[in-house]
Order: structure tokens, then sequence, then C-alpha cells
């Protein structure tokens, strides 16, 4: 069931409770979940924190902790499954779910005891009426055999005239019943058939902070790197995000004018949050303004850098700017202040007359002490870097613990780790994009585009993580879109797959919706991978919180792929 009352119906009910909080691998997720920490802290909550990757963790941390906890907190997990079905807990084991993954399942809707859902109810969420799920069975098996109970003392003839009516009323009452099911499975197929993201669950727990009156800068820093997630992996249409920016800059204006009397406003450890209109080039204010162009999607598809015209298209933009290029290509703290001082002006001019109208984004920027500034996405770039670490030695708990500390103030040596880690990324999703353009890898299937990675391709290792394969897949898909002539392909989704693991022989399959400014970010993909997998019997794993993104057998990627091209035709 929603939650209504968070402050009531969440926070007091676990504040004398050991609570077990079971976080997903996203940044949204981590950011939450340092937001919940640090209320935890506030009030000396016990807590367990367990990182589960995907719904097996998640089996396997609830079987672990389920003789010592009673109430769970799930972050950005557990939503859009029927949890009690999955986990078959006791019954008095309570389960909190703060998850962006929607459709959230009926069967967690309608459930009043065990799951209470932390959720946004002005989303637009769309939940069938509980009439049109569910149904009561004793209607519908209402006891026609009374009629038959006393057929001794009736005559012969009057008993089978009685009998008739019972049958017809059993058979009419059993149309009804098929039609109902009919119509039951049609209102779920369409509830259930696309799959998108709410609000922000960092966002969700800063409100709770707030509804408190405990919320720091920290979380609200926490809460718009949450927010930043969603637009850096495109998980939310562009309105949302500008609605949620909104609302996080009415919390920053009252923080900064909250703080504004305090003493230490210009200490040395001070951190200051700030509205900014800033660029669209990934991490420019920690790499040279020249690699950055290079290396952020949106320029690199506006100049088809991976063309010779569109190296020299970049050149004369260089140009146009006026900016000599020994201080493009140097590390922007170290270019000159004149030069810096108007950047974003003389940026947004030049952009302007080569056709990136919307170079710049409403975004948050912060300064920590005198000399480090980040801007949010700069934090994304950094955890997720950090959270997908293809090292031998680093185990994913490793990871995650790392990517949690990187979010701290009072970590920044972890964080520019990340950075750096980002940097090569970023790198070598652009360098892939370039290559399957320019050796036409991506085929279009008919209903969808396809691209599959071949073992050996180069950084094929850092693309069998999710967060890394889902940014590569929707670079590469803005970068066909901005190649091709074909005017049908503009419009079609794109399926990637890449090796997971070669000793096991499986590969990651990624699908994302067709490329548009305006999309809603629905994605279909899961309810197909589902209907493919069980028709040609391949052997999949279904273990992602995101329903559109599996893991396969690599002998059986062509069956299933010509069960999907049936599917979708």
């Amino acid at each position: 069931m929603f939650i209504t009352d968070i402050r009531k119906d969440f926070y007091e009910v676990i504040a004398n409770q050991r609570v077990a909080l079971l976080v997903a691998a996203d940044i949204d997720a981590l950011c939450a979940c340092k937001i919940l920490q640090a209320l935890f802290h506030c009030d000396q909550i016990q807590y367990t924190l367990v990182p589960v990757a995907g719904w097996q963790d998640l089996g396997t941390a609830f079987l672990e902790h389920k003789e010592q906890f009673r109430y769970f907190v799930l972050i950005n997990c557990g939503a859009n499954v029927d949890l009690l079905e999955m986990l078959q807990p006791d019954d008095d084991s309570v389960f909190f779910i703060c998850d962006t993954h929607r459709p959230v399942d009926v069967v967690n809707v309608y459930n009043d005891t065990q799951i209470k859902l932390l959720i946004k109810q002005d989303d637009d969420l769309g939940v069938p009426s509980y009439d049109d799920i569910f149904r009561d069975d004793e209607e519908d098996n209402g006891d026609d055999s009374g009629n038959e109970s006393d057929e001794g003392s009736e005559p012969s003839g009057k008993r089978r005239r009685f009998d008739e009516g019972a049958i017809e009323r059993r058979i009419e009452r059993q149309r009804a019943r098929r039609e109902w099911e009919a119509r039951r499975r049609e209102i779920l197929f369409d509830y259930e058939q696309y799959e998108y993201h709410g609000t922000s669950a960092a966002m969700m727990f800063f409100e709770l902070a707030w509804v408190l009156t405990k919320d720091t800068k920290d979380m609200l820093w926490w809460a718009v790197i949450g927010l930043t997630d969603q637009w850096v992996h495109d998980k939310i249409p562009h309105m949302k995000y500008v609605t949620d920016i909104a609302t996080m800059q009415r919390h920053v204006s009252r923080h900064n004018h909250r703080n504004e009397d305090e003493e230490n406003s210009l200490s040395i450890d001070c951190m200051r949050i700030s509205f900014e209109y800033d660029l669209r080039l990934a991490l420019y204010q920690h790499w040279s303004l020249y690699e950055s162009i290079c290396n952020s999607c949106y320029t690199s598809c506006s100049f088809k850098l991976w063309t010779l015209n569109g190296q020299k298209k970049l050149q004369e933009f260089l140009a146009d700017m006026g900016l000599p290029l020994k201080q493009v290509r140097q590390k922007f703290n170290s270019m000159d202040i004149s030069i810096k001082e108007n950047l974003r002006d003389v940026i947004e001019e030049s952009s302007n007359k080569y056709g990136m109208k919307d170079i710049r984004i409403q975004t948050f920027g912060v300064h920590f002490g005198f000399k480090n500034r980040f801007l949010a996405s700069d934090m994304v770039h950094a955890a997720a870097a950090l959270l997908e670490r293809t090292e031998k030695e680093d185990s994913d708990t490793d990871n995650f613990i790392k990517a949690l500390e990187s979010l701290s103030r009072s970590n920044l040596d972890r964080l520019h780790a990340g950075i750096d880690l980002a940097k090569k990324k970023l790198i070598a999703i652009q360098q892939t994009v370039a290559s399957c353009i320019c050796t036409n890898l991506i085929l279009s299937q008919g209903p969808f585009l396809y691209c599959y990675l071949m073992e050996g391709t180069p950084d094929v290792k850092l693309f069998s993580k999710p967060m890394a394969l889902i940014l590569l897949c929707k670079h590469l898909l803005k970068a066909f879109v901005h190649s091709t002539r074909n005017k049908r392909c503009k419009l079609l989704p794109l399926i990637m797959a890449a090796p997971r693991d070669v000793e096991k022989g499986t590969v990651i399959v990624v699908g994302i919706p067709p490329e548009s400014e305006t999309s809603d970010k629905k994605n279909f993909f899961g309810r197909a991978f589902e209907k493919a997998a069980e028709s040609t019997s391949s052997r999949t794993l279904h273990d992602h919180f995101d329903t559109s993104i599996i893991e396969l057998k690599t002998e059986d990627r062509s069956k299933f792929l010509d069960a999907l091209i049936t599917l979708l035709s």
C-alpha cells in the first residue's frame, strides 16, 4: 500500500527498531542511502547495510537477515515484482519500498499489512482499480449444490427443471468469470507493458529529512545528485527533470538564505550549493575543454566527430569562439582567468551558430571550501565509474563502498580517483561508438536496430556492466540517428549485446526506446524479452531490477533475436 504520511507511517515506526537496508547498485540509490544513513545517525537507529545487485542478491540477503530483522527498507528495488510471492516472508516481516521502477506491481499496491510503498502518488502511476484485478472466489462458487440436496423428496420432473435452472446459472457465472478474466488480462497487459522511472529515491528521502526538520546541505546535495543520475542515464523525460530541478532549486535557495547569517560561511570547510545554467560537457572542469567536447555525447554527435568532416567542423567551431588551441588543450584549471570568466557565454553563442541550441542545461554545482568545485553530473560520472570497476581484485561490495565514500565531502581523494576512471570510460564509449558506426556494426533487424560487440573489441570488459552498457547504448543510438539518412531507422529502438562472462559463455543484452528529445522514456523491451525467451526456451537470466537488461547464453543469441523480430514485427 502507498504510505501517505512518510513521517508517521515510516520513520516513527522504525525509530526504535533494527533495520535492514537493502540498496540497489545505482547512483540514485546510493544517494538515498546516504541521506537515510545520516538520519539514522541523527536518531541513533541501528541498521545493517546490504548492497544488492539483482533479484538473486535480494533473495539471498533476505534469507540471511530474516531471523534478526523485522523491518526491511528496499531502495530502488522490489516495487515492480510481487515481493511476497518472491521472498515468501513470515507474516510479521514488513517491507518499506522506495523504488523508482515503474509500473509498481499491483499486489504490492493492494497489500495493506506487509508492503509499504514510499512512492510519490502524483507520479502518473495509473494503477488499475482493485475490483478489476482481484475478485472473491466465494461469489463465483455460489452454492448451487444446495438445490440438489433434498433430491429424494422431490418429484423427478420438478427436479429436472430445477437442475436446468441451476446449470444455466452456473454456465452464466462461468461465462461472466471468463469475460472478467479476459478483461483482467487486458488491463494488466496495458498496465505492465512499459517500464519507466518515477521520482528519484534520494529526493523522496530528502523530503522526509525536510519534514523531520533534519535536512542538511549534504543531504540536499545528495538529493541533487540522485536527480542528476536520472538525467545522465536518461531515465526520465526532460519535462520531469525540469520540474524536479525547480523543486530542488527552492530547497537550495532556502538553505543558502538560512546560512547567510552563519559565521562559518567563509570558513575553509564550508559548502556552497548553487543553481547553475551550465554546459552539457562531461567533466569539463576536470579535463581539458577539447577532450570534454570530443567525449561528450551531445557535442560529439552534433559534430559527427567520427568523420573527418566532423573533426574539421570542430576546429572551425574552436576558431569561431576565438580560443587559442593551446588554451583549449590544457587542463581547465590552468586556462587563463580572462578566458574562463565568460567561457560559457562564448561557447553558447558559437554553439547556436552550429545548430547546438541547448548546449546549456539547468543543474547545480557545489564548492567545498575555496578550491574544489564540482557539478552534480561530475559526481554521477565518478560514482558510476567506481561502482562498475572491472578490476579482478575488486568485489561488487568493495566497489559499492568506494562509490558510497566518493559522495562524502570528507573523501575527495576517492572522488578524484572516480573522475579519472570516468574519463577513461567516456573515452572508451566514444571510441566504441566511432568504430561501430564506421564499420557499420548497427544492423536494422526490421522492428529494431541491433548491435553486437564482439569478444576482443577494445574495452569490451567495461561494457559487461549494465550502467556502462546502457550509456554506450544511448550514445550509440544518438550518434546513429545523426549519421543515418534512412528516415525509418531514425525512429527505431536499439538492442545491444556485449560479452558478460566469457568462461560461462554469457552475453548481457539491453534494449532502449527510440531516440527523441520529447520521448516519455517508456521501455517495452522487458516484456518482449520475457516472451521471446519463453517461446524459444532460451537460457536467460532476468536478474536485473531493470527488466530491459538480461543475460543470455551466447549460443541462444540468434534464436532469441529471431523470436524478438517475429514478436515485434
